[in-house]
């Protein structure tokens, strides 16, 4: 199992970043899929979540209506729409295979500054 992440990682305040997560060696379609960033108190925050087929998406309260996730399951990809970018946002982010806890990106950096 593999999980890549690439995109952008430097941004003004305010400005918008999209990551993309590009996952191997299983059935990509059938598994939901996650995006994480360390938080105080805490290994990792759960940011945003997409489930299998249907699509149907769930985000923290710090990120809600900010990021979106997507994914394309015919590319095995899943992305992370990040707008409004703010202060607090900078960190390593992750994706995750959901309930497989050894199946996580090797976290790409962003940075936000102006």
């Amino acid at each position: 199992v593999q999980l890549v992440e690439s995109g952008g990682c430097l941004v003004e305040p305010g400005g918008s970043l999209t990551r993309s997560c590009a996952a191997s060696g299983f059935s990509f379609s059938y598994f939901a899929v996650s995006w994480y960033r360390p938080a105080p108190g805490k290994e990792r925050e759960l940011l945003a979540n997409i489930i299998t087929q249907g699509g149907r998406t769930s985000y923290a309260d710090s990120v809600k209506c900010r990021f979106t996730i997507s994914r394309d399951n015919n590319k095995s990809t899943v992305y992370l729409q990040m707008n409004n970018l703010k202060p607090q946002d900078p960190a390593v982010y992750y994706c995750h295979r959901n309930f497989f806890n050894r199946d996580w990106g090797q976290g790409t950096q962003v940075t936000v500054s102006s």
